[in-house]
């Protein structure tokens, strides 16, 4: 099927209720370090086709305020039969609105996991922990973007409780979540999509 990139929103109205999922124990999350920018790169590079990602990216999405990073950007590890931490194979971070009118919102920013390590059961223990720092945080919404291609990350962020949201254009918006339920048949895909036909009507 041949598939438009049309970006999209999706809201959490609230950060209560979240649902929890444990790492498998052959896993670590732990916190931004410095020069951690590179494993991001790296990660993002593998996982994502539809970007381009350097160090200066890095630094434009994030800035270089060590603190921020600190409390809100999570790696995931594998760990050896010893114990030991492996190099980063998953990254995400519990950021801010970047628009002024959503600065006190919960921003899901930049998931990703090396396609080597899909389907391990990772990508759900990482957004339940970023999610949980958003609320550690203060934030009592979230919202993330994604797009029409990402239909098992879309999936995974509707079985969390986000759901549709506008961006940009109403037109935009509509054909882009018609798009999606072509492929993802969600009670929150349907009503969002009745909401706005019946505007239109």
């Amino acid at each position: 099927m041949n598939r438009e990139y049309i970006s999209v929103s999706m809201i959490r109205p609230t950060l209560d209720g979240l649902p929890s999922f444990d790492l498998p124990q052959s896993y670590r999350l732990r916190g931004y370090r410095p020069g951690d920018e590179a494993a991001w790169v790296a990660i993002h590079v593998d996982a994502d086709p539809y970007h381009h990602f350097d160090a200066a990216v890095f630094a434009k999405e994030f800035s270089t305020d060590q603190t921020l990073l600190t409390e809100r950007q999570m790696y995931l590890c594998p760990l050896g039969e010893d114990g030991s931490e492996g190099p980063p194979i998953g990254t995400a971070t519990a950021w801010f609105g970047v628009e002024e009118a959503r600065r006190s919102e919960g921003l899901v920013h930049w998931v990703a996991i090396h396609p080597a390590y899909q389907g391990k059961g990772l990508a759900k223990p990482l957004l339940a922990a970023t999610c949980r720092r958003l609320r550690a945080l203060g934030h009592q919404r979230a919202y993330l973007n994604t797009s029409t291609v990402r239909i098992p990350a879309i999936n995974l962020y509707l079985s969390f409780g986000f759901i549709p949201a506008m961006r940009r254009d109403k037109a935009t918006t509509q054909r882009a979540w018609e798009q999606v339920a072509a492929q993802l048949d969600h009670p929150a895909i349907a009503q969002f999509l009745t909401a706005l036909h019946t505007q239109a009507s």
